[in-house]
Protein backbone atom coordinates (compact mmCIF):
# COMPACT_ATOMS: atom_id res chain seq x y z
CA UNK A 1 0.00 0.00 0.00
CA UNK A 2 1.35 3.66 -1.19
CA UNK A 3 1.77 6.23 1.59
CA UNK A 4 -1.79 7.92 0.98
CA UNK A 5 -3.55 4.34 1.16
CA UNK A 6 -1.96 4.03 4.43
CA UNK A 7 -2.95 7.24 5.61
CA UNK A 8 -6.21 6.82 4.67
CA UNK A 9 -6.46 3.26 6.35
CA UNK A 10 -4.99 4.54 9.35
CA UNK A 11 -7.75 7.77 9.38
CA UNK A 12 -10.26 4.68 9.48
CA UNK A 13 -8.85 3.12 11.92
CA UNK A 14 -9.52 6.22 14.24
CA UNK A 15 -13.02 6.88 14.12
CA UNK A 16 -13.80 5.80 17.67
CA UNK A 17 -16.28 7.72 20.08
CA UNK A 18 -14.45 10.01 22.35
CA UNK A 19 -15.64 11.45 25.44
CA UNK A 20 -18.00 14.30 24.49
CA UNK A 21 -16.22 17.42 26.43
CA UNK A 22 -14.76 18.73 23.49
CA UNK A 23 -11.69 18.82 25.26
CA UNK A 24 -7.41 17.88 24.36
CA UNK A 25 -8.51 17.32 20.95
CA UNK A 26 -4.48 17.26 20.61
CA UNK A 27 -2.47 15.75 23.13
CA UNK A 28 -2.17 18.16 26.40
CA UNK A 29 1.05 19.57 27.71
CA UNK A 30 2.13 20.76 30.59
CA UNK A 31 3.91 20.21 33.48
CA UNK A 32 3.48 17.92 35.93
CA UNK A 33 5.29 16.88 39.87
CA UNK A 34 5.26 13.09 40.20
CA UNK A 35 8.09 12.02 38.36
CA UNK A 36 10.15 14.95 39.60
CA UNK A 37 9.17 15.64 43.39
CA UNK A 38 7.28 12.34 44.08
CA UNK A 39 5.96 12.86 47.75
CA UNK A 40 8.59 15.28 49.08
CA UNK A 41 6.44 17.30 52.39
CA UNK A 42 9.17 17.63 54.28
CA UNK A 43 8.52 21.77 53.57
CA UNK A 44 10.83 22.93 56.91
CA UNK A 45 13.92 21.37 55.56
CA UNK A 46 13.04 21.56 51.48
CA UNK A 47 10.65 24.35 51.50
CA UNK A 48 11.92 24.99 47.37
CA UNK A 49 11.02 21.26 46.40
CA UNK A 50 8.22 20.02 49.07
CA UNK A 51 5.05 19.36 47.57
CA UNK A 52 3.08 22.48 47.96
CA UNK A 53 1.53 25.95 46.83
CA UNK A 54 5.02 27.65 46.42
CA UNK A 55 6.31 24.85 44.03
CA UNK A 56 3.39 25.11 41.57
CA UNK A 57 2.56 29.05 41.83
CA UNK A 58 6.88 28.85 40.86
CA UNK A 59 6.00 26.44 38.22
CA UNK A 60 3.07 28.20 36.77
CA UNK A 61 5.67 31.45 36.98
CA UNK A 62 8.01 29.91 34.98
CA UNK A 63 5.13 28.42 32.46
CA UNK A 64 4.12 31.62 31.72
CA UNK A 65 7.39 33.99 31.52
CA UNK A 66 9.97 31.58 29.94
CA UNK A 67 7.53 31.17 26.77
CA UNK A 68 6.39 27.57 27.34
CA UNK A 69 3.09 28.75 27.38
CA UNK A 70 3.00 30.10 24.11
CA UNK A 71 4.41 26.65 22.59
CA UNK A 72 0.97 24.46 24.34
CA UNK A 73 2.72 23.87 27.57
CA UNK A 74 -0.49 24.93 29.82
CA UNK A 75 -1.13 22.83 32.27
CA UNK A 76 0.09 22.72 35.76
CA UNK A 77 -0.41 19.20 37.82
CA UNK A 78 -0.79 18.45 41.59
CA UNK A 79 0.25 14.74 42.17
CA UNK A 80 -0.10 12.85 44.78
CA UNK A 81 0.22 13.81 48.76
CA UNK A 82 -1.31 17.53 48.24
CA UNK A 83 -4.13 16.77 50.31
CA UNK A 84 -4.56 16.59 54.05
CA UNK A 85 -4.85 13.14 55.85
CA UNK A 86 -8.77 13.43 56.69
CA UNK A 87 -11.60 15.22 54.70
CA UNK A 88 -13.69 17.54 56.46
CA UNK A 89 -16.17 17.80 57.97
CA UNK A 90 -18.60 17.69 55.08
CA UNK A 91 -16.71 14.74 53.56
CA UNK A 92 -14.94 16.78 50.96
CA UNK A 93 -11.30 16.24 50.10
CA UNK A 94 -8.87 19.47 51.50
CA UNK A 95 -5.28 20.00 51.55
CA UNK A 96 -3.37 20.02 53.53
CA UNK A 97 -3.10 23.34 55.76
CA UNK A 98 0.36 23.71 55.87
CA UNK A 99 1.49 22.84 52.58
CA UNK A 100 -1.46 24.72 50.68
CA UNK A 101 -2.50 27.94 53.36
CA UNK A 102 -4.17 29.34 50.51
CA UNK A 103 -6.33 26.32 49.27
CA UNK A 104 -6.82 24.83 46.18
CA UNK A 105 -9.10 27.69 44.63
CA UNK A 106 -6.48 30.57 45.60
CA UNK A 107 -4.05 28.09 43.82
CA UNK A 108 -6.30 28.22 40.64
CA UNK A 109 -6.98 31.47 40.50
CA UNK A 110 -2.93 32.17 40.17
CA UNK A 111 -3.00 29.27 38.04
CA UNK A 112 -5.71 30.84 35.82
CA UNK A 113 -4.32 34.51 35.64
CA UNK A 114 -1.01 33.17 33.59
CA UNK A 115 -3.18 32.00 31.06
CA UNK A 116 -2.53 28.30 32.64
CA UNK A 117 -4.76 25.52 33.77
CA UNK A 118 -4.46 23.66 37.07
CA UNK A 119 -4.78 19.87 37.14
CA UNK A 120 -5.02 17.74 40.45
CA UNK A 121 -4.33 14.43 41.34
CA UNK A 122 -7.08 11.79 43.05
CA UNK A 123 -7.19 7.86 43.26
CA UNK A 124 -10.37 5.58 42.85
CA UNK A 125 -10.03 3.66 45.92
CA UNK A 126 -9.46 3.67 49.88
CA UNK A 127 -6.09 5.35 49.43
CA UNK A 128 -4.67 7.22 47.33
CA UNK A 129 -1.17 5.40 46.46
CA UNK A 130 0.85 7.06 49.12
CA UNK A 131 -1.67 6.65 51.70
CA UNK A 132 -3.60 10.14 51.59
CA UNK A 133 -7.66 9.57 51.58
CA UNK A 134 -9.33 8.06 48.11
CA UNK A 135 -12.35 8.43 46.13
CA UNK A 136 -14.51 5.32 47.19
CA UNK A 137 -17.37 4.65 44.83
CA UNK A 138 -19.48 6.87 47.50
CA UNK A 139 -17.87 9.56 47.35
CA UNK A 140 -16.93 10.57 43.48
CA UNK A 141 -20.14 13.09 42.94
CA UNK A 142 -18.77 14.78 46.05
CA UNK A 143 -15.34 14.82 44.47
CA UNK A 144 -15.90 15.60 41.47
CA UNK A 145 -17.95 18.73 42.68
CA UNK A 146 -15.28 19.75 44.74
CA UNK A 147 -13.15 19.71 42.23
CA UNK A 148 -15.31 21.74 39.67
CA UNK A 149 -16.04 24.18 42.98
CA UNK A 150 -12.37 24.76 43.06
CA UNK A 151 -11.57 25.74 39.64
CA UNK A 152 -9.91 22.37 38.77
CA UNK A 153 -9.25 22.00 34.67
CA UNK A 154 -7.76 18.35 34.91
CA UNK A 155 -7.88 15.39 36.85
CA UNK A 156 -5.79 12.41 36.83
CA UNK A 157 -7.67 9.20 38.69
CA UNK A 158 -5.21 6.41 39.97
CA UNK A 159 -6.21 3.28 40.95
CA UNK A 160 -4.23 2.14 43.97
CA UNK A 161 -6.17 0.26 46.94
CA UNK A 162 -9.08 -0.90 44.16
CA UNK A 163 -10.17 -3.69 42.48
CA UNK A 164 -11.10 -4.47 38.72
CA UNK A 165 -14.56 -4.47 40.47
CA UNK A 166 -14.28 -0.76 41.54
CA UNK A 167 -12.72 0.05 38.61
CA UNK A 168 -15.41 -1.18 36.00
CA UNK A 169 -17.54 0.88 37.84
CA UNK A 170 -15.49 4.42 39.39
CA UNK A 171 -13.93 5.29 36.19
CA UNK A 172 -17.06 5.34 34.03
CA UNK A 173 -19.03 7.07 37.02
CA UNK A 174 -16.47 9.51 37.81
CA UNK A 175 -16.62 10.68 33.62
CA UNK A 176 -19.83 11.06 34.32
CA UNK A 177 -19.67 13.02 37.49
CA UNK A 178 -16.87 15.34 35.73
CA UNK A 179 -19.22 15.97 33.16
CA UNK A 180 -22.42 17.13 35.51
CA UNK A 181 -20.42 19.94 37.27
CA UNK A 182 -20.75 21.14 34.04
CA UNK A 183 -17.49 22.57 33.97
CA UNK A 184 -15.10 21.44 31.58
CA UNK A 185 -12.67 19.32 32.95
CA UNK A 186 -9.83 16.86 31.15
CA UNK A 187 -10.27 13.33 32.39
CA UNK A 188 -6.80 11.05 32.88
CA UNK A 189 -7.61 7.56 33.76
CA UNK A 190 -4.90 4.87 35.01
CA UNK A 191 -7.36 2.39 34.38
CA UNK A 192 -5.56 0.41 31.97
CA UNK A 193 -2.21 0.66 34.01
CA UNK A 194 -3.98 -1.77 36.23
CA UNK A 195 -5.45 -4.06 34.08
CA UNK A 196 -2.28 -5.11 31.82
CA UNK A 197 -3.01 -2.45 29.49
CA UNK A 198 -4.04 -5.12 26.77
CA UNK A 199 -7.57 -6.88 25.49
CA UNK A 200 -9.83 -8.68 26.97
CA UNK A 201 -9.35 -6.86 30.42
CA UNK A 202 -8.85 -3.55 28.96
CA UNK A 203 -11.66 -1.87 26.51
CA UNK A 204 -10.50 0.97 24.82
CA UNK A 205 -13.58 1.66 22.93
CA UNK A 206 -15.17 2.07 25.68
CA UNK A 207 -12.36 4.22 27.17
CA UNK A 208 -12.26 6.31 24.56
CA UNK A 209 -15.70 7.44 25.57
CA UNK A 210 -15.31 8.75 28.96
CA UNK A 211 -11.06 9.31 28.97
CA UNK A 212 -9.36 11.62 27.50
CA UNK A 213 -6.17 10.16 27.85
CA UNK A 214 -5.55 7.02 29.56
CA UNK A 215 -1.83 5.28 31.59
CA UNK A 216 -1.66 2.25 29.82
CA UNK A 217 1.57 1.19 31.31
CA UNK A 218 3.59 1.15 34.62
CA UNK A 219 5.32 4.51 35.97
CA UNK A 220 8.34 6.17 34.20
CA UNK A 221 11.59 6.05 36.51
CA UNK A 222 14.68 8.60 35.62
CA UNK A 223 16.46 5.84 33.68
CA UNK A 224 17.02 5.15 29.87
CA UNK A 225 16.25 1.61 30.58
CA UNK A 226 12.75 2.61 31.80
CA UNK A 227 12.38 4.45 28.67
CA UNK A 228 13.38 1.78 26.59
CA UNK A 229 10.72 -0.65 28.70
CA UNK A 230 7.75 1.92 27.57
CA UNK A 231 8.68 2.29 23.60
CA UNK A 232 9.28 -1.81 23.32
CA UNK A 233 5.72 -2.22 24.92
CA UNK A 234 4.02 0.31 23.21
CA UNK A 235 5.78 -0.78 19.46
CA UNK A 236 5.19 -4.58 20.83
CA UNK A 237 1.47 -3.72 20.73
CA UNK A 238 1.06 -0.98 18.49
CA UNK A 239 -1.57 -2.95 16.14
CA UNK A 240 -3.70 -3.01 19.03
CA UNK A 241 -2.83 0.81 20.77
CA UNK A 242 -2.64 2.79 17.54
CA UNK A 243 -6.21 2.62 16.27
CA UNK A 244 -7.27 3.48 19.83
CA UNK A 245 -5.81 7.38 19.89
CA UNK A 246 -7.41 10.33 18.57
CA UNK A 247 -8.41 13.94 19.06
CA UNK A 248 -9.92 13.62 22.41
CA UNK A 249 -8.64 10.50 23.72
CA UNK A 250 -4.73 9.60 24.03
CA UNK A 251 -2.25 6.58 25.03
CA UNK A 252 -0.20 8.80 27.97
CA UNK A 253 3.30 6.61 27.80
CA UNK A 254 3.66 8.53 30.72
CA UNK A 255 6.03 11.67 31.31
CA UNK A 256 9.29 13.51 29.69
CA UNK A 257 12.05 13.22 31.49
CA UNK A 258 14.05 15.45 29.76
CA UNK A 259 15.96 17.86 31.91
CA UNK A 260 16.63 15.46 35.30
CA UNK A 261 19.00 13.16 36.03
CA UNK A 262 18.68 10.53 33.94
CA UNK A 263 18.65 10.73 30.49
CA UNK A 264 21.47 11.89 27.89
CA UNK A 265 21.27 14.87 25.27
CA UNK A 266 20.83 12.56 22.73
CA UNK A 267 18.62 10.36 24.85
CA UNK A 268 16.32 13.16 25.88
CA UNK A 269 15.96 14.05 21.98
CA UNK A 270 14.97 10.50 21.66
CA UNK A 271 12.24 10.56 23.96
CA UNK A 272 10.58 13.75 22.46
CA UNK A 273 10.69 12.51 19.05
CA UNK A 274 9.18 9.32 20.03
CA UNK A 275 6.41 10.56 22.37
CA UNK A 276 5.67 13.19 19.52
CA UNK A 277 5.46 10.18 16.91
CA UNK A 278 3.20 8.23 19.76
CA UNK A 279 1.38 11.45 19.47
CA UNK A 280 1.39 10.96 23.49
CA UNK A 281 1.00 14.30 25.60
CA UNK A 282 3.84 16.34 26.86
CA UNK A 283 3.88 16.34 30.37
CA UNK A 284 6.96 17.36 31.65
CA UNK A 285 8.21 16.39 34.99
CA UNK A 286 11.20 18.66 36.34
CA UNK A 287 12.47 21.73 37.68
CA UNK A 288 11.92 24.94 34.87
CA UNK A 289 13.43 27.09 37.64
CA UNK A 290 17.19 25.68 37.18
CA UNK A 291 16.77 24.11 33.60
CA UNK A 292 19.89 23.84 31.53
CA UNK A 293 19.83 25.18 27.87
CA UNK A 294 19.99 22.15 26.17
CA UNK A 295 16.83 20.53 27.80
CA UNK A 296 15.05 23.85 27.28
CA UNK A 297 15.99 23.49 23.68
CA UNK A 298 14.73 20.04 23.37
CA UNK A 299 11.49 20.82 25.13
CA UNK A 300 10.92 24.10 22.88
CA UNK A 301 11.77 22.49 19.68
CA UNK A 302 9.04 23.75 17.57
CA UNK A 303 9.01 20.96 14.92
CA UNK A 304 8.69 18.53 17.58
CA UNK A 305 5.95 20.22 19.09
CA UNK A 306 3.76 20.44 15.92
CA UNK A 307 4.26 17.17 14.83
CA UNK A 308 3.27 16.13 18.01
CA UNK A 309 0.36 18.62 18.24
CA UNK A 310 -0.87 17.53 14.56
CA UNK A 311 -4.84 17.94 14.38
CA UNK A 312 -5.81 14.74 12.45
CA UNK A 313 -4.20 13.11 15.71
CA UNK A 314 -3.09 10.16 14.36
CA UNK A 315 -0.95 7.90 16.55
CA UNK A 316 2.41 6.93 14.57
CA UNK A 317 3.83 3.41 14.80
CA UNK A 318 7.16 1.61 13.89
CA UNK A 319 7.50 0.47 10.55
CA UNK A 320 10.88 -1.05 10.62
CA UNK A 321 13.22 -2.98 12.89
CA UNK A 322 16.55 -3.24 11.74
CA UNK A 323 18.86 -6.38 13.27
CA UNK A 324 21.50 -4.00 13.82
CA UNK A 325 19.95 -1.84 16.01
CA UNK A 326 18.04 1.05 14.10
CA UNK A 327 14.39 1.54 14.27
CA UNK A 328 12.19 3.53 11.47
CA UNK A 329 8.48 4.92 13.13
CA UNK A 330 6.37 6.93 10.89
CA UNK A 331 3.29 9.02 11.44
CA UNK A 332 0.95 10.68 8.96
CA UNK A 333 0.20 14.26 9.68
CA UNK A 334 -1.74 16.89 8.32
CA UNK A 335 -1.99 18.13 4.48
CA UNK A 336 0.03 14.83 3.72
CA UNK A 337 2.70 15.67 5.12
CA UNK A 338 4.72 12.93 7.71
CA UNK A 339 7.42 12.42 10.42
CA UNK A 340 9.94 10.13 10.28
CA UNK A 341 12.18 9.18 13.13
CA UNK A 342 15.11 7.19 12.87
CA UNK A 343 16.43 5.74 15.98
CA UNK A 344 19.29 4.09 17.13
CA UNK A 345 18.95 1.28 19.78
CA UNK A 346 22.61 0.91 19.42
CA UNK A 347 25.58 1.96 22.71
CA UNK A 348 29.13 1.69 20.31
CA UNK A 349 29.06 4.58 18.10
CA UNK A 350 27.15 6.88 15.57
CA UNK A 351 25.93 4.44 12.86
CA UNK A 352 25.81 5.21 9.45
CA UNK A 353 22.34 4.33 7.96
CA UNK A 354 21.28 3.93 4.29
CA UNK A 355 17.83 3.85 3.26
CA UNK A 356 15.02 5.51 0.47
CA UNK A 357 12.20 6.99 1.01
CA UNK A 358 10.47 4.30 -1.62
CA UNK A 359 11.78 1.63 0.53
CA UNK A 360 10.16 3.63 3.31
CA UNK A 361 6.74 2.87 1.75
CA UNK A 362 6.71 6.58 0.13
CA UNK A 363 5.08 7.08 -3.23
CA UNK A 364 6.48 8.16 -6.41
CA UNK A 365 7.32 11.86 -6.46
CA UNK A 366 10.03 14.28 -5.01
CA UNK A 367 9.95 15.54 -1.56
CA UNK A 368 11.11 18.03 0.45
CA UNK A 369 12.80 17.53 4.04
CA UNK A 370 13.03 19.22 6.80
CA UNK A 371 15.86 17.86 10.03
CA UNK A 372 13.93 18.88 12.69
CA UNK A 373 16.61 18.50 15.70
CA UNK A 374 19.18 20.51 12.91
CA UNK A 375 15.97 23.29 12.56
CA UNK A 376 17.31 22.64 8.27
CA UNK A 377 15.96 22.35 5.43
CA UNK A 378 17.64 19.61 3.64
CA UNK A 379 17.85 19.20 -0.49
CA UNK A 380 15.18 17.54 -2.22
CA UNK A 381 14.82 13.37 -2.28
CA UNK A 382 13.21 11.41 -4.72
CA UNK A 383 11.66 8.41 -3.48
CA UNK A 384 14.07 6.14 -5.80
CA UNK A 385 17.20 8.52 -3.80
CA UNK A 386 19.32 6.53 -1.67
CA UNK A 387 19.99 8.83 1.62
CA UNK A 388 22.27 8.05 4.36
CA UNK A 389 22.18 9.51 7.93
CA UNK A 390 24.25 9.36 11.25
CA UNK A 391 22.49 8.24 14.28
CA UNK A 392 24.12 8.48 17.45
CA UNK A 393 24.18 5.91 19.92
CA UNK A 394 20.72 5.73 21.75
CA UNK A 395 20.16 8.59 19.67
CA UNK A 396 17.82 9.93 16.82
CA UNK A 397 17.23 11.63 13.29
CA UNK A 398 13.82 13.41 13.26
CA UNK A 399 12.25 14.42 9.62
CA UNK A 400 9.18 16.27 8.88
CA UNK A 401 8.57 15.19 4.98
CA UNK A 402 6.95 17.76 2.87
CA UNK A 403 4.90 16.35 0.35
CA UNK A 404 4.41 17.35 -3.28
CA UNK A 405 0.81 18.62 -3.13
CA UNK A 406 2.57 21.39 -0.36
CA UNK A 407 5.52 22.16 -2.55
CA UNK A 408 3.40 23.48 -5.50
CA UNK A 409 5.20 21.01 -8.40
CA UNK A 410 5.68 17.42 -9.02
CA UNK A 411 9.64 17.66 -9.33
CA UNK A 412 12.07 19.29 -6.86
CA UNK A 413 15.11 19.56 -8.62
CA UNK A 414 17.25 22.68 -8.02
CA UNK A 415 14.38 24.97 -8.31
CA UNK A 416 12.92 27.57 -6.53
CA UNK A 417 9.86 25.94 -4.78
CA UNK A 418 7.69 29.14 -5.72
CA UNK A 419 4.40 27.92 -3.66
CA UNK A 420 6.48 26.53 -0.96
CA UNK A 421 8.13 29.71 -0.35
CA UNK A 422 5.17 31.39 -0.80
CA UNK A 423 3.22 29.60 1.70
CA UNK A 424 6.04 28.81 4.29
CA UNK A 425 8.28 31.66 4.18
CA UNK A 426 10.91 29.91 2.95
CA UNK A 427 13.72 32.58 2.28
CA UNK A 428 16.05 32.35 -0.59
CA UNK A 429 19.13 31.80 1.91
CA UNK A 430 17.36 28.36 2.98
CA UNK A 431 15.36 29.54 5.96
CA UNK A 432 12.35 27.89 6.74
CA UNK A 433 8.85 29.18 8.53
CA UNK A 434 7.02 25.36 8.08
CA UNK A 435 3.84 24.96 9.67
CA UNK A 436 5.63 25.49 12.94
CA UNK A 437 6.94 28.54 11.67
CA UNK A 438 10.64 29.06 13.28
Amino acid sequence: MGLPGVIFALALTTVATALDNGLMRTPPMGWLAWERYRCDIDCDNDPKNCISEVLFRDMADRLAEDGWRELGYDYINIDDCWSSRKRDEQGRLQPDPKRFPGGIPKLARYVHDRGLKLGIYGDLGTHTCMGYPGTTLDKIDTDAQTFADWGIDMLKLDGCYSNATEQEKGYPLMSKALNATGRPIGYSCSWPAYQGGLPPKVNYTQLGSICNLWRNYGDIQDSWDSVLNIVDWFSNHQDILQPVAGPGRWNDPDMLLIGDFGLSVDQSRSQMALWAIMAAPLFMSNDLRTLNSEARTILQNKGVIAINQDKMGVQGRRILKEKYGIEVYWRPLSNAASALVFFSRRTDMPYRYTTSLGKLNYTAASYQVYDVFSEKLMPGLNDTTDFTISINPSGVVMWYIIPPALLGQSQMGGGEYPNFRRKYRVSQRGGVGLPFSL
